[in-house]
């Protein structure tokens, strides 16, 4: 029976790890076991880095429509509770970019929640 040897997928799987270190610094591009450690460590700031995005995202986006409240005298909390009550389900990003973009959307959305709040 032929002895079956596993070179080429073992060089395969190194020249994969190899590959995603390219450009880091000094040995760790070049040596696998270096570039082994470097690869996973890094994988594993991408992976909490991609939740991170979105809960960075959406705290930008809630401090923007605080800030285009204050200028239409409400706060936050009033204004998202205002909308709530008047059936309007804006997602936060989508507020944040008609606060930027659209000022006066944004105003008559604050004029709609000041009025649901005093019913």
């Amino acid at each position: 029976m032929a002895r079956i040897k596993g070179a080429l997928m073992t060089r395969k799987r190194r020249n994969k790890i190899l590959k995603l270190a390219k450009g880091y610094w000094g040995s760790k591009s070049t040596h696998y076991k270096m570039a082994n450690q470097a690869v996973m460590k890094s994988l594993r700031y991408a992976y909490v880095g991609r939740k991170r995005k979105k809960r960075e995202f959406r705290q930008l986006w809630i401090t923007r429509i605080s800030a285009a409240c204050k200028l239409n005298g409400l706060n936050y909390s009033r204004f998202m509770h205002g909308l709530k009550l008047a059936g309007i389900e804006l997602n936060r990003k989508s507020l944040s970019e008609l606060a930027i973009h659209n000022p006066e959307t944004f105003t008559a959305l604050c004029e709609t929640a000041k009025s649901q709040i005093s019913l």
